[in-house]
């Protein structure tokens, strides 16, 4: 695609996303991720009930009314999604895939940090660890469309291609892991997001699911909640390229898999507000 054409993608996608998600959601991003500390904005003209300790005597003193100090978060904060790419992700419910689904919600959250004035910084891993600088609003939003069409991901109207050739993930669980925690060392805000189809080793997740800047979301179908199917999904083993079973409703009995540690969102339901109230 060329700029034109990527700026058309990203402009259906943001209307699409306005349409799905809702007015809170801004607000609810700013309460859920907090800045490092307050600024001051203003002096105000001291009316009962404000505070007393932001009373500035200097500046009453030289005037005739009583002003107080007002203070605003400040917001620097860097919202980091780690963006799990596997074959299961390219089924879903009604023409909406796994993989669509979480396209959509990190373009809610690039749209959203343009408003609370934070940066997102999304690292793909597909067949190479792909990490794109911190952006937000529109601009981030561009930057991510893009990167998906260069890997071949979506088509000339943002849609997911689900005829995919080779690998999507060639990470070892221990990479995934490694990388996730260099993030969080820096206090970086930390969301996962996948189906957890790659998630083998259980020790090495359950060290970083109970961090407090970690936030994990499974994105699911209503055929990863088929019990009547005896096996879900056949794909290609990332490192042996050889054929294996997802049992991916086998999760839903191990702790490691329990909705307190990885948060679900389902693409048959609205997935986009659910995304935003499970932040909070």
């Amino acid at each position: 695609m060329n700029l034109k054409e990527i700026e058309r993608v990203v402009g259906m996608i943001q209307t699409h996303i306005f349409r799905n998600s809702n007015a809170y959601s801004a607000g609810m991003l700013k309460s859920h991720f907090r800045g490092s500390g307050l600024q001051f904005r203003e002096h105000q003209i001291y009316v009962p009930g404000d505070d007393v300790r932001f009373i500035d005597w200097k500046l009453s003193a030289r005037s005739q009314n009583t002003y107080v100090k007002t203070f605003e978060e400040e917001r620097n904060v860097e919202i980091v999604v780690m963006m799990d790419l596997s074959q299961t992700l390219l089924y879903g419910f009604e023409d909406v895939s796994k993989l669509q689904a979480m396209i959509e919600i990190i373009g809610l959250l690039y749209i959203l940090a343009g408003e609370t004035h934070d940066l997102v910084r999304v690292v793909i891993w597909s067949s190479k660890t792909i990490n794109l600088p911190p952006k937000k609003g529109k601009e981030g939003l561009t930057l991510f469309i893009s990167m998906l069409e260069r890997l071949g991901l979506i088509d000339e109207d943002g849609k997911v291609i689900i005829k995919q050739k080779g690998n999507l993930n060639s990470h070892t669980e221990e990479n995934k892991i490694a990388q996730i925690k260099s993030f969080l060392a820096r206090r970086k805000e930390v969301i996962y997001l996948g189906d957890l189809s790659l998630v083998k080793n259980k020790e090495l997740w359950g060290k970083i699911l109970d961090k407090k800047n970690m936030n994990c979301f499974r994105i699911y179908s209503p055929v990863d909640k088929n019990t009547d199917l005896p096996f879900l999904f056949k794909a290609k083993n990332p490192l042996t390229n050889r054929g294996v079973v997802t049992d991916l409703k086998s999760m839903e009995k191990d702790p490691l898999f329990m909705k307190q540690r990885f948060k679900e969102i389902g693409v048959h339901e609205r997935y986009l507000e659910k995304f935003v109230k499970e932040l909070v």
